[in-house]
């Protein structure tokens, strides 16, 4: 048994800016010496060539961390090698974006840890956050667990949720349990070292599986509800698009004409509230503008319901409001989007 009253050793795996907050914890806390980084590959992102680190490796960089890159780590003998060798504590796990080994899985003397963006058993897989944004779920959260070789089926250790709004998005929500999760697996190293944690296995009848998303998933189908492509934007979030004009058209948010989503809007929305009781209830075609509501944006038919754009992107633009898409671009009633 290790005593936190020396220093755990810590290797960190991980790739997105979801795991930073946690890595960041280990190198604030005095009880932890995170040894090495094991991440991604770099990545030529945006319009250019450069390659670019992954938002672990830029942190682990500034920290002047021992890092590991490896493409694929089950195959890479040089850093299994290294890895066993480390004589690490523990290896802690925040969206990696890969599957570890038998072999890796037991190299750490208290076992692998992953941080999973996710109730368990519910939304095992790549995109949780996601999923259950898209699926309308108004509460998530964080769980610990000890990994075994299955895809998030390892024992559960600690968990801690969090509520979802109507209206947050899938960045908003990451943002909350990355923070989350950071808090969390510092008590549970602490709980699991001192004997204060029993694992509990998942119940594999009650999973859920969050898969990984494909651009098909980002295209609106004007004929869904309101409610469903308001999930979808948000879910999707920054992705979801339709067409308008012949040209691509993305939708960043948008608010249905729904009485519980009008309630929880800001005390600045009361105005909105106002002139959506002198909305025509003339239906039409789904993805037709049927109105549009001054300074803050046109109002699109769907398949069940009515729903404002209040924030998209044209192509080549920055985004913004719903209202300054029908100023610039002369946008009128009747008109079709998809």
């Amino acid at each position: 048994m290790i005593s936190l009253e020396t220093i755990m050793k810590v290797i960190f795996f991980g790739t997105p800016q979801f795991a930073v907050p946690t890595l960041q914890q280990l190198l604030d806390h005095p009880q932890f010496n995170v040894i090495g980084v094991v991440t991604q590959p770099d990545k030529r992102r945006g319009r250019g060539t450069q390659l670019m680190p992954s938002a672990v490796k830029q942190v682990a960089l500034n920290h002047n961390l021992s890092i590991w890159q490896p493409k694929r780590i089950k195959k890479d003998q040089d850093t299994l090698l290294q890895l066993k060798n480390s004589q690490a504590d523990v290896f802690v796990v925040v969206a990696y974006g890969q599957i570890l080994s038998s072999e890796i899985l037991q190299m750490p003397k208290l076992g692998c840890i992953n941080v999973h963006g996710s109730i368990l058993p519910q939304y095992r897989g790549a995109a949780p956050i996601q999923w259950c944004l898209y699926n309308g779920d108004r509460q998530t959260g964080i769980t610990t667990m000890l990994m075994d070789e299955g895809m998030d089926t390892g024992d559960m250790l600690l968990k801690a949720y969090t509520d979802i709004s109507l209206f947050d998005n899938a960045d908003e929500i990451a943002e909350k349990l990355a923070n989350q999760g950071a808090d969390l697996l510092i008590e549970t190293l602490e709980k699991l070292e001192a004997n204060e944690i029993e694992a509990t296995p998942q119940n594999d009848n009650e999973a859920t599986y969050a898969s990984l998303i494909g651009k098909d998933d980002f295209i609106i189908d004007w004929n869904q509800s309101a409610i469903a492509i308001h999930n979808q934007v948000r879910g999707f979030y920054p992705n979801c698009f339709t067409s308008f004009r012949d040209n691509k058209l993305k939708i960043m948010a948008t608010i249905p004409i729904n009485d519980n989503y009008l309630q929880a809007l800001g005390e600045k929305y009361k105005r909105l509230k106002h002139q959506i009781n002198l909305l025509d209830k003339t239906e039409g075609k789904p993805g037709k503008v049927v109105s549009i509501i001054k300074n803050f944006g046109p109002v699109i038919q769907t398949g069940e319901g009515l729903l404002l754009l209040s924030e998209i992107q044209r192509s080549a633009k920055r985004p913004q409001s719903g209202w300054d898409l029908v100023n610039g671009t002369r946008l009128e009633v009747g008109e079709l989007l998809g």
